[in-house]
């Protein structure tokens, strides 16, 4: 019996590692791999002109989250989106996963490849607070803001207690994750497995591109840093800037988290005071409610996305 078990684990891992190899054959980048200063980031550049909108994913997101957005974009502006480091395509960086560091190595990486400004930025949940802090270190270089249900920066500060309280304890660690992806497990019962975490028709990409193992490390190590990011924009002020504020019009299910129908609306509330808070960024800032929308807008709605951008543009 003992001998069996084994016999099926083994399979399990031969296979994933058969089939990954598959996948990077099948799954190659649609991008760039450009140094960003000792490893290779994936950028992913369309259409022609000025500004560039440089699009910030959320944290477990990658270039392949805003689908049909950038071409969209492309129509009437540079597009560029990319995969953080050890994400997707891009290699895992040989530094510490801070926002200082994220923001840095993609200015070395869009220099290298001669992607100069002006941007406009555009960052959607985690990537809101790297766009943020983006647009605070080259500040002669941003000529816009978009923030897509963007976590605030005292986020994690005010929902501390609550989530105590809930005894919410959060994702899988990484080396649990990087067990079940090697396993073969996650690409056997990945429809059971990403219920309610990825979208049906991205599970595909995420088995085959986006989960491996520097994908849950990267990701893990990007959470254990927020807080030195959240530090930095804390009071931020851009003078006139042009910031446009998407907020989601929908609550979260903090149910599949476990966590209780008060809980879920005290979170709730903390979440949408702090898209507000996020007014007083710029003198030039509007909120936009994405009625239809929940946390994912670019995927509830991504016509609000484009539009918001475009009209800033103009």
């Amino acid at each position: 019996m003992t001998s069996l078990l084994l016999l099926a684990i083994g399979s399990g891992f031969a296979y994933e590692a058969i089939a990954s190899k598959q996948s990077a054959r099948n799954y190659p980048p649609p991008g760039k791999l450009v140094d960003a200063g000792g490893y290779n980031l994936h950028l992913v550049k369309v259409g022609t002109g000025s500004p560039t909108i440089l699009l910030e994913a959320g944290s477990g997101e990658t270039s392949l989250s805003w689908r049909q957005i950038p071409d969209e974009l492309a129509k009437f502006a540079t597009v560029v989106s990319y995969d953080r480091a050890g994400y997707a395509w891009s290699e895992p960086a040989n530094s510490d996963r801070t926002g200082e560091n994220i923001v840095r190595e993609l200015h070395t990486a869009l220099e290298k490849e001669g992607i100069h400004g002006p941007y406009l930025l555009v960052g959607h949940s985690l990537g809101g607070m790297y766009a943020r802090l983006f647009a605070e270190t080259y500040r002669d270089e941003v000529v816009g803001l978009v923030l897509i249900d963007a976590r605030p920066e005292d986020d994690a500060r005010d929902t501390a207690e609550i989530l105590k309280q809930e005894k919410f304890v959060g994702n899988p660690s990484a080396s649990t994750l990087k067990l079940i992806k090697h396993s073969g497990l996650l690409r056997l019962l990945k429809d059971e497995l990403l219920n309610g975490q990825v979208a049906k028709e991205d599970r595909e990409q995420f088995v085959n591109v986006i989960a491996k193992g520097s994908f849950f490390e990267a990701k893990e190590e990007e959470g254990n840093w927020a807080g030195t990011t959240e530090d930095a924009i804390r009071g931020q002020r851009l003078g006139s800037l042009p910031v446009r504020i998407i907020a989601r019009g929908m609550a979260q299910d903090y149910a599949q988290a476990g966590i209780s129908e008060e809980g879920g609306r005290k979170l709730e509330s903390i979440w949408q005071a702090g898209q507000q808070k996020m007014l007083e960024i710029s003198t030039d800032s509007q909120l936009i409610v994405a009625e239809k929308s929940g946390h994912m807008v670019i995927h509830d709605q991504p016509e609000l996305v484009v539009e918001t951008i475009r009209s800033l543009l103009k």
